[in-house]
């Protein structure tokens, strides 16, 4: 008999558990590397800077999103456009908020003892190249291949969260390294709030199927074939644009 993978099944405990333990591994990697790049200043100062953006992104936003999401997605869908422009802009404006807390720790190498260039967490200090050039600009083939998945299955905000999450670890690992892999709670938390309060606001009654397991594997798969495509299309348009306008770290 065919089972139905039901990814709304999962309760609250066991969900609050799963983000407990993900935050709890993050935190104490953090920890256990600033303590150890002390004497290091550079890579210090790289450590500082994602954990500004840890504080900043994934515990205050994080943490707003989760107490006013009811009131957000009353404000969302009050607004007369289609539920699936609504998601993709509402993506979009996310990626755009997390990519300009990214750029202000890379501007603010200074205060974390360094010169500008010498530690950064963006390939730019500036903010518009960074988002037109390196980062959203790349994100928004994602968020349409998602607006896509959502209209046919009805995935919960939570598995929306946790897919895109994945999905940028393996980003992450293929664009700089599989050292990232090891980074896995903070990608997960990074990138998957950038989808988890647009999924929330989504419409009910939209005729959507329950998703089955090969679904969730398309979920992943989908967005990815979509960013590949479109990085190849932005590097044929911009071909002499840098990936990174910064010398190599000197660690």
């Amino acid at each position: 008999m065919r089972q139905v993978f039901n990814f709304q099944s999962t309760s609250d405990k066991l969900k609050f558990t799963f983000l407990t333990l993900l935050g709890l591994y993050l935190f104490a990697g953090y920890s256990l590397i600033y303590s150890f790049t002390k004497e290091n200043n550079v890579a210090h100062a790289i450590i500082s800077m994602g954990a500004g953006l840890i504080l900043l992104w994934v515990i205050l936003c994080g943490l707003g999103m989760h107490l006013f999401r009811e009131k957000i997605k009353q404000v969302v869908q009050s607004i007369r456009l289609h539920w699936q422009v609504k998601f993709i802009l509402f993506c979009t404006f996310l990626a755009m908020l997390e990519e300009a807390i990214a750029t202000l720790m890379t501007n603010l190498a200074p205060f974390f003892g360094v010169q500008i260039g010498q530690a950064y967490i963006t390939a730019s200090t500036n903010y518009f190249d960074v988002i037109l050039h390196h980062s959203v600009i790349v994100f928004i083939p994602f968020f349409l291949a998602w607006a896509w998945i959502l209209n046919r299955y009805n995935f919960s905000p939570f598995w929306a969260f946790l897919l895109f999450g994945v999905n940028g670890i393996l980003g992450e690992s293929i664009a700089f390294g599989p050292q990232n892999l090891i980074q896995f709670a903070m990608w997960i938390f990074v990138y998957g709030l950038m989808i988890y309060l647009p999924t929330y606001t989504l419409p009910a009654g939209r005729d959507a199927k329950q998703p089955r397991f090969w679904h969730g594997i398309l979920a992943f798969i989908l967005p990815l074939i979509f960013g590949i495509v479109w990085s190849i299309a932005v590097n044929l348009i911009s071909p002499n644009h840098p990936s990174i306008h910064f010398p190599p770290i000197q660690i």
